[in-house]
């Protein structure tokens, strides 16, 4: 497994000796997966939302806080369609920030939008998506949406509320949304990232590396809503234990304090490889 840091559109620039150190201590802790042969890419749109392609391609997009993103690059937040065509949409509960431009990207792409059962109905319900542009799962329950590519749905410790604009009134609804939701993502050659959306600490991070063990963890450490950096570096130093942690849900909110810069000193001492985004930037694996 091999993995390469690129320069996105708001990236920053590495030196090669850095990148070269960076790519060979990385190599030389992670197994190569079997199956597809491909290379995954993973860009960050800011906050929670990340678009993975897939070793075969295939595009996946999570938390997709755009248009109202502060971080998001412009090249996304002045075009949806700029994102490409949407081989499968994930949302983790139904926070603004988090289900963002889901519903508008399903309707451009054609694509079913998978999240919590309980979040879902209500966007049905309430008109925002037809039936047959949505999936309902629950917790410990998994999907197989595209060849090769399994997705289940883990606890995240978190709320969820839908706020809707009602078009009758012109005036802003608050219905609940069920349980927010995390989730482990296995690509075709078996690579395994752990999506943890909007969460506070929990003992069951345990059990979900010890059962999914993960190969990059996606976490939260901007503190206030959900884990602030020290928690976080608890819960991958003490629990988790990836080979791989990258930072997200922080810089993009002025309430939420956790820095990245924070997050690497708790995190000092440790062999867990940390792997910083900036906000357009694309990592490779």
């Amino acid at each position: 497994m091999h993995i390469h840091l690129f320069k996105g559109s708001v990236g920053t620039v590495l030196s090669a000796v850095l990148l070269m150190a960076f790519t060979s201590s990385v190599q030389a802790q992670a197994p190569v997966a079997s199956g597809a042969q491909g290379k995954t890419e993973i860009l960050w749109l800011g906050q929670s939302a990340f678009r993975i392609k897939s070793p075969n391609g295939k595009i996946i997009l999570i938390d997709p806080w755009i248009t109202g993103g502060p971080k998001a690059p412009p090249i996304y937040k002045n075009d949806l369609a700029a994102l490409g065509p949407i081989d499968l949409l994930l949302v983790s509960h139904a926070h603004v920030d988090h289900l963002g431009d889901a519903p508008a990207i399903a309707k451009l792409n054609n694509t079913k939008l998978y999240g919590p059962a309980d979040m879902v109905t209500p966007l049905v319900t309430l008109g925002v998506l037809p039936a047959d542009l949505t999936h309902r799962f629950n917790k410990t329950g998994n999907v197989t949406p595209l060849p090769g590519i399994k997705v289940t749905a883990v606890k995240a410790e978190h709320s969820s509320l839908l706020v809707w604009k009602n078009p009758a009134t012109d005036k802003l609804e608050s219905h609940p949304a069920g349980e927010a939701m995390g989730y482990i993502i296995q690509l075709e050659n078996g690579f395994k990232i752990w999506h943890m959306g909007d969460t506070g600490l929990f003992g069951d991070m345990k059990f979900i590396s010890e059962h999914y063990k993960p190969d990059l963890v996606l976490i939260p450490i901007g503190g206030n809503f959900t884990m602030a950096p020290d928690d976080a570096a608890y819960a991958i130093r003490t629990w988790v234990k990836p080979k791989m942690v990258t930072p997200m849900h922080y810089n993009s909110n002025p309430i939420a304090k956790g820095t990245l810069a924070e997050f690497q000193e708790a995190m000092k001492g440790s062999s867990i490889k940390i792997i910083p985004m900036t906000e357009g930037e694309t990592v490779q694996f």
